[in-house]
């Protein structure tokens, strides 16, 4: 592998790093590689971007975050699944966290948040037994392939993750044109910091990705609906949506999640 312009070439494969207007995320390319093919691409990528210095610590931890839809008849049996996935994995010597979280309005999505120590506790949890089993079981009732995210660094207060009965998570994705991504940044971490103030919040985490460094996976927790409702009203929150629009190359997209039971 190595590095060429704006690109890496890969057998003869050349892959964009920084993308056009919006959500230009190689799709194809994408979903022929497995998970663990797409760490290493990443990171890859990552070591060669202007932010590379701030956000990823060699040999540091790895943060990741996937995005699962199962088919609507089976979201019973996808729970139960990652139930098991979870408690599996939890166990393994590399993890530092994974915890599952259930969209409220659609219960047939989920995500899974891990932290992994570094590199070779993520490779090797991608070849344990338990995840392979997951993964061939998840295939027979997904309706696409899961879409994960990898980072491999974290800014703001880190949510404090692990069964916390009623809390309220919220994921959202900010995309930002590429010569706005220092610029992004700056202002969510600003907003962790203004957000740690609010009451009820109990983690604000940014996560850039690595592959696409002007893309954003932000985390919130709240302990209620009212305080996270609070927050939205908030002069600062406000202040902060003003402050992005111009900014943004795709729609703010945030979701609704519970920990799964």
């Amino acid at each position: 592998m190595k590095m060429s312009g704006r690109g890496v070439a890969m057998d003869a494969v050349s892959l964009p790093i920084e993308p056009s207007h919006g959500d230009c995320r190689p799709t194809n390319f994408g979903l022929r590689l497995r998970p663990i093919f797409r760490l290493v691409l990443a990171l890859t990528i990552m070591a060669a971007t202007p932010l590379a210095g701030r956000a990823h610590a060699q040999g540091g931890p790895l943060y990741l975050v996937t995005y699962i839809s199962v088919m609507p008849n089976a979201a019973g049996s996808g729970a139960m699944m990652l139930e098991r996935y979870r408690a599996a994995s939890r166990k393994e010597s590399g993890n530092q966290r994974l915890d599952v979280l259930h969209e409220a309005a659609r219960p047939n999505r989920f995500v899974i948040l891990e932290v992994w120590k570094d590199e070779a506790g993520f490779m090797s949890h991608d070849k344990a037994a338990s995840t392979l089993h997951f993964r061939d079981e998840l295939e027979k009732i997904q309706i696409a392939p899961p879409d994960q995210r990898v980072s491999s660094g974290i800014y703001g207060r880190p949510v404090k993750g692990g069964d916390r009965p009623g809390t309220i998570y919220v994921l959202t994705h900010v995309d930002v044109f590429p010569q706005y991504e220092v610029d992004c940044l700056s202002l969510l971490d600003t907003m962790s910091i203004d957000t740690s103030r609010d009451d009820g919040n109990i983690g604000y985490e940014v996560l850039p990705e690595a592959d696409h460094p002007n893309h954003f996976t932000v985390i919130e927790a709240w302990t209620t609906s009212k305080s996270r409702d609070a927050h939205l009203m908030a002069a600062h929150t406000r202040a902060f949506r003003d402050r992005l629009l111009p900014m943004e190359g795709a729609l703010y997209d945030a979701r609704l999640y519970n920990e799964l039971d």
